[in-house]
């Protein structure tokens, strides 16, 4: 329960396995941090406001000094408002719990409790009568779709980190379709206004140029483009949501910019290459702005590059780009170690390649290199394709990814 006020950041590892997907139901450029309020009232038995009534023991003494075994350790609180769970509660009108924080009189505090056999409280959180409005509300929002985003959306900058915070976790964790159905009520110039300002958390940024790619147009695209070819630390923050965003607007056209900065470029920096990587793999699984012919295009230029080339061949291979075997089969023989990051994923492209030569081809190169065809075939549920032609039933991961923490060349290999 002290997770609202860690302020935890939005940080992940970067998805080092091409074999799959971004999460269907959630904004696939999205950092998700944290259960977001609702997600919690709706898992406990018992959501409650309350007001302290009685203090633990004396502010002045170090807690570390006092028994947590001991009354004197606890605050008792008298609840106020019942948000849910009455039936639990039954004459239950106040609790005592762990609590050495120290707050005006008359304060309302939120707490959560859970096993109505016996109620185990959570550490009640202080509200403002901001945050005390908010979280009143939250039961009676809508529970999908663009009217349930339209109360989040007025908060995503809230003047209290607590709420900012929760509003944007309720937007990570939205189907994209609900973002996109949310476009009459953005503000166009309040979103470009926050993907520039840089004292804004590069995670919430992120946000705001998926949803600038929902809402904008082509008069957005030179502010784009300079962040794309700036170079400046910042925009590498956000490279990949940026790639996206400027590909949304600016449809096929737009390829020929990121292949030439970042995926035909060898002096590109490998964080760089995967930001926009992962950037077509989203647009890819999400949105038919631009043909898969075309993504496919682009991604065969990483095959110029042989030692970031394992980057793209699980894409090649979801996208049934058999005719891309033969380059990929010429890669591995060229590949001089037997450990090369390159040989297993062409193996695994051959494994479910439908044309005959695929098999002819796999009892070559398990002659030329036993161990890589061992390695290739240790996890075989990572090479399953589908009968039918679209990747809506790829393994999904658990989280999406960012620049900053892009996996080593190999990862998959290594692990």
């Amino acid at each position: 329960m002290f997770r609202k006020f860690l302020g935890l950041a939005a940080l992940c590892a970067g998805v080092g396995l091409g074999w799959v997907a971004y999460p269907a139901a959630s904004c696939p450029l999205c950092d998700q941090v944290d259960l977001t309020f609702a997600e919690e009232m709706d898992s406990a038995d018992v959501v409650v406001i309350a007001e302290e009534v009685k203090v633990a023991a004396p502010k002045s003494e170090p807690p570390a000094k006092i028994s947590l075994l001991s009354p004197a350790a606890k605050s008792k609180f008298r609840i106020t408002q019942i948000l849910k769970g009455e039936q639990h509660l039954g004459k239950t009108q106040e609790f005592e719990v762990l609590y050495f924080g120290s707050q005006p009189a008359g304060t309302k505090f939120y707490a959560i409790a859970n096993d109505p056999l016996m109620l185990t409280w959570s550490t009640p959180i202080p509200l403002t009568e901001r945050s005390f409005k908010y979280l009143s509300q939250l039961p009676s929002l809508p529970k999908e779709g663009a009217a349930r985003l339209t109360f989040f959306y007025n908060h995503l900058e809230d003047e209290e980190d607590m709420l900012a915070r929760d509003a944007y976790d309720e937007f990570a964790k939205a189907p994209y379709e609900w973002v996109k159905d949310l476009k009459p009520k953005m503000d166009h110039d309040q979103l470009v206004a926050w993907i520039k300002n840089d004292k804004i958390a590069a995670s919430r940024r992120r946000l705001y140029l998926v949803m600038l790619g929902a809402c904008g147009s082509e008069k957005d695209l030179v502010m784009l483009k300079q962040m794309l070819t700036s170079g400046e630390r910042e925009s590498k923050f956000v490279l990949d949501a940026l790639v996206a965003c400027y590909l949304t607007l600016a449809g096929p056209e737009g390829m020929t910019l990121i292949e030439d900065a970042f995926l035909k470029n060898p002096k590109a920096d490998y964080a760089d290459t995967w930001s926009a990587i992962q950037a077509l793999r989203v647009l890819g699984q999400m949105s038919e702005r631009i043909p898969k012919e075309r993504l496919v295009q682009g991604f065969r230029h990483m095959l110029d590059r042989p030692q970031l080339a394992d980057l793209v061949i699980p894409d090649l291979s979801r996208w049934e780009d058999w005719d891309s075997m033969d380059r990929l089969v010429e890669l591995f023989k060229e590949s001089q170690d037997s450990g090369s990051f390159i040989r297993v994923p062409v193996i695994r492209f051959l494994m479910v390649c439908p044309r005959p030569e695929a098999k002819k081809y796999l009892d070559e190169l398990a002659q030329l290199d036993p161990n890589a065809m061992k390695r290739a075939t240790t996890f075989p549920a990572l090479i399953r394709r589908s009968d039918k032609k679209d990747d809506s039933n790829v393994a999904r991961p658990k989280k999406a990814d960012k620049p900053a923490a892009a996996p080593a060349a190999g990862e998959e290999e290594k692990k």
